[in-house]
């Protein structure tokens, strides 16, 4: 038996395990399994699972894309330079590192943009945020990093610091965040809402559930809204190209 799965912690909120199953049942693909792997211990459970020799491939998800780099044999160029990792192709005990965010988030995030749409705030500085960083350079998009931190560094603004002015400048706004994820379907990132109109483009990683408080009140006030749905489907497709070479 082949087995796939998805590290992180928690996992309560993912759909990867459900859509693989399904995927592998659909297709007609025999003798392969997908496991979730809720890590609590990076370092010790790691070395577990690299003893596994059933264990042909995983998808990283929060708190560990940048963490899980120091366990790689391998990493391709662009998940080198974002610093990031959310796919893991494990062939003959070697384990390589890619990115397959910065697909899934082009190619469900760049359809939609406008003329208007020049400037980004980008919510979190975790490992999503830099395949989202990666992408915005790629398409010529300036952006300002958020953070809860109130440190001051270069690049980086504090959530305080976000006024009516700085949405209508910066009209797209990207969740990088898990705030709102399930089963927090309360939480929001922390917004002048009220500033929002129809030209700003909010645009959230999380996917479960599909219209977060964050999506909502952007959309209640005229803005584009998108989910991570179609990401998440896209870098999974783009996972199980690696993995089955």
């Amino acid at each position: 038996m082949k087995i796939y799965g998805l590290i992180g912690n928690p996992l309560t909120h993912s759909f990867s395990q459900k859509y693989f199953t399904e995927k592998f049942k659909k297709e007609s693909i025999a003798g392969c399994q997908y496991v979730n792997f809720e890590i609590k211990d990076l370092d010790k459970e790691i070395r577990q699972l690299k003893n596994d020799r059933d264990l042909c491939g995983l998808n990283v998800t929060i708190p560990y894309k940048f963490r899980i780099m120091a366990f790689l044999d391998e990493i391709s160029p662009e998940c080198r330079e974002i610093n990031a990792c959310n796919c893991i192709n494990i062939l003959d005990g070697r384990w390589k590192g890619f990115n397959t965010d910065v697909t899934g988030f082009e190619k469900s995030f760049a359809p939609y943009l406008q003329p208007h749409h020049a400037k980004a705030l980008v919510l979190g500085t975790g490992g999503s945020s830099k395949a989202v960083v990666y992408v915005l350079q790629k398409l010529g998009i300036g952006f300002l990093l958020v953070s809860r931190n109130k440190e001051a560094v270069p690049g980086v603004i504090h959530y305080d610091d976000i006024d009516a002015a700085l949405l209508q400048e910066f009209t797209i706004v990207i969740n990088t965040t898990p705030a709102g994820m399930y089963p927090n379907l309360d939480g929001y990132p922390k917004l002048p809402y009220e500033a929002v109109s129809a030209k700003n483009y909010f645009f959230d990683l999380v996917y479960n559930p599909p219209r977060t408080v964050f999506l909502s009140r952007a959309e209640a006030m005229g803005a584009l809204v998108k989910n991570g749905e179609q990401m998440l489907v896209i870098q999974a497709e783009e996972s199980w190209k690696i993995w089955s070479g």
